[in-house]
């Protein structure tokens, strides 16, 4: 498999085209169900939805693969349920792995991003025999030496804010000021503000955080989980604002299997928009390797 020329992004018709609805436990998905031949699961994180892979599919497809990408419970088109309790990481691996059941999909590339990266980290060691790669962008092995810095905690300051009900009324105030802020012009902004101004939308986000992130003591015995024995690349864009390059390096204590990492210039959080050539290449060779 090869990348050849870079294709152009789909249009919102076309991935409205390439959507199927996913039931899992009487609850719909939007999914992107595009392609032959072995299966690429994509998830996105906060504050995105199945659109964020829209350079990296037809790069995909051509390659021949199947993309198989979600709007993640929370965002998108997908269930927006209020409580915390169904954002937590092991109930959001359990709509993936029901997605994967449903479409048929034994096994698959796992590829992640923010939120999403961490569900696909999870998911590669809890569920090993579904996934055959890994690919992280952004964010490292959850527990890694590298999420622990100084400098990382500092860049993790909105993580705690976002615990409390304040967090709604300041991102909405002053038509969205402290998202325009916080995100610093990348990503989907626009798209964004869309999403998160319906009923229910932005506390649902939010929800990642709270269901997930708590502030405790500090332990000697932080919960472990299996280290990952698939071929795993991690990649980080230099540019990003919210995770540090150790956060991603540091995954080597939590990988057992082939490890492969890579950096990314001139790009923000959002790499996949930013240099969405340089990461299909990234994936297309990866994946086919």
């Amino acid at each position: 498999m090869s990348a050849g020329p870079e294709p152009d992004p789909m249009t919102a018709d076309e991935l409205e085209a390439a959507t199927v609805p996913v039931d899992v436990d009487g609850e719909t998905f939007p999914t992107i169900d595009i392609g032959e031949g072995p299966a690429v699961v994509m998830l996105h994180g906060f504050p995105d939805s199945r659109r964020l892979w829209r350079h990296q599919t037809p790069a995909l497809t051509a390659a021949g693969y199947r993309v198989v990408a979600p709007d993640m419970r929370g965002f998108g088109g997908a269930p927006k349920p209020q409580a915390t309790e169904p954002y937590r990481l092991s109930a959001v691996m359990g709509d993936v792995v029901g997605i994967m059941d449903a479409l048929d999909v034994e096994s698959a590339r796992l590829v992640g991003h923010d939120w999403g990266a961490a569900v696909a980290w999870l998911t590669a060691s809890i569920h090993a025999d579904r996934v055959e790669q890994l690919v992280a962008l952004s964010v490292g092995a959850p527990g890694n030496s590298g999420t622990q810095t100084i400098a990382q905690r500092e860049k993790s300051w909105y993580f705690y804010f976002f615990q409390f009900e304040v967090a709604e009324a300041w991102l909405r105030h002053d038509d969205w000021a402290l998202l325009h802020e916080w995100t610093r012009g990348d990503g989907d902004v626009e798209r964004y503000l869309e999403d998160l101004s319906r009923d229910g939308a932005l506390t649902a986000g939010l929800n990642w955080y709270r269901a997930n992130v708590h502030p405790e003591p500090p332990s000697s015995d932080p919960p472990g989980y299996p280290d990952i024995q698939c071929p795993t690349l991690g990649v980080w864009p230099e540019g990003d604002n919210y995770l540090t390059e150790a956060h991603v390096t540091g995954s080597t204590e939590k990988v057992a299997g082939e490890w492969r990492y890579e950096k990314i210039e001139e790009a923000s959080h959002w790499v996949m928009l930013d240099q969405p050539g340089e990461l299909n290449e990234l994936l297309v060779g990866f994946l086919g390797s």
